[in-house]
């Protein structure tokens, strides 16, 4: 019995296990090679969509002055048509002076800020240029938990760094810096760190599917991104107007637990309700005689039990078309019609 027998190992060659051949030569197990081929497969989608996008992601250099020492920051974007109009975080841009954006060749382009959105942390910018690299927003809504991403940027100025991960889960909600709810974040693994904002988180086949947003600094592979449908329709909105509009009552509220006994009275399937603690004299709500005490339970036939609630439906809602709305008043339930007006926020 020679070492090789004594020691328990065998050796994969031609004939399956030890290969007697003068040259040494082995050939890898079957099992090893279907795993190399997945790996060789992984290494060549992500290679494929890196080539892809990678040349639409741009650097933003930011400065700001605003009447004192002049500051710097950094973060990322990416091209979305090729005359240059460029989707990022609105944290990455805001109160800036002077933008520039620098292409994955190295060249430099002063920028304009086209408009931006703080209630999804989102801005569009223009790149003075034209025919420029760009890529394509996918449909967000067609996204699975465990769907392989790639995020691209340039976290902590290390520029076009690819991290990879999967979707975490989705449906996710995160507070916007004035505190309105972004719905729908799509939660992943893709490692991202300062400078990665703004930058775009992509699918296997090389679609946008969401802007990467925000990251927890003292977890472990949990990052957000706001999803490319909301994108879609926020970039629609600022190129159209500057700036995304949004309806409004004109009240101020919150949230409190609805009285059961009225509940089960009016047959209400609310555990909440939300209370008009303000009503501006000059809004669509005291027009339409909404009074402070009130207590919404439902517009347009839908349940509303939280600020987030009102907030949410008013989005999807068109500005100037009348809206159902349902309350109580002391024990008494009312239908009252709300005309929203745009809000000038």
């Amino acid at each position: 019995m020679d070492e090789t027998e004594r020691s328990g190992l065998k050796l994969v060659g031609s004939d399956g296990e030890f290969g007697g051949e003068a040259n040494g030569s082995c050939r890898i197990k079957k099992e090893d090679a279907s795993d190399v081929e997945l790996l060789d497969a992984y290494s060549r989608a992500v290679i494929t969509v890196v080539d892809t996008v990678g040349p639409a992601v741009v650097g933003i250099a930011v400065a700001k002055r605003g009447g004192g020492p002049e500051m710097s920051g950094a973060g990322t974007g990416v091209l979305i048509a090729p005359d240059g109009y460029v989707l990022t975080n609105d944290h990455v841009v805001q109160g800036s002076d002077q933008v520039t954006v620098t292409l994955q060749d190295g060249v430099t382009l002063p920028a304009a800020l086209v408009g931006t959105d703080p209630a999804t942390d989102l801005a569009v910018l223009r790149a003075e240029g034209a025919g420029l690299p760009y890529a394509n927003l996918g449909d967000s809504a067609a996204l699975r938990a465990g769907q392989l991403v790639i995020a691209i940027g340039n976290p902590l100025g290390f520029q076009s760094t690819v991290s990879t991960g999967v979707v975490s889960a989705l449906g996710r909600a995160l507070r916007s810096r004035e505190g309105r709810l972004i719905e729908n974040i799509i939660q992943h693994t893709a490692p991202l760190n300062p400078g990665n904002s703004g930058g775009p988180l992509v699918d296997s086949r090389g679609r946008v599917v969401g802007i990467n947003t925000a990251i927890i600094m003292a977890a472990q592979g949990i990052g957000f991104s706001v999803p490319a449908n909301t994108a879609r329709l926020v970039v629609s909105q600022l190129l159209t107007h500057g700036r995304v509009r949004r309806g409004t009552l004109g009240l101020a509220a919150q949230q409190l637990p609805l009285n059961r006994q009225l509940a089960r009275y009016y047959h209400l399937q609310n555990k909440f309700a939300v209370e008009v603690v303000a009503v501006s004299e000059r809004g669509s709500a005291y027009q339409a005689g909404i009074r402070q005490g009130d207590h919404l339970v439902s517009l347009n036939g839908q349940i509303v039990e939280s600020v987030d609630d009102v907030h949410r439906i008013l989005a999807d809602w068109p500005i100037g078309k009348e809206l159902p709305v349902v309350l109580l008043r002391g024990t008494e339930l009312m239908h009252v019609p709300v005309t929203p007006v745009e809000s000038a926020g």
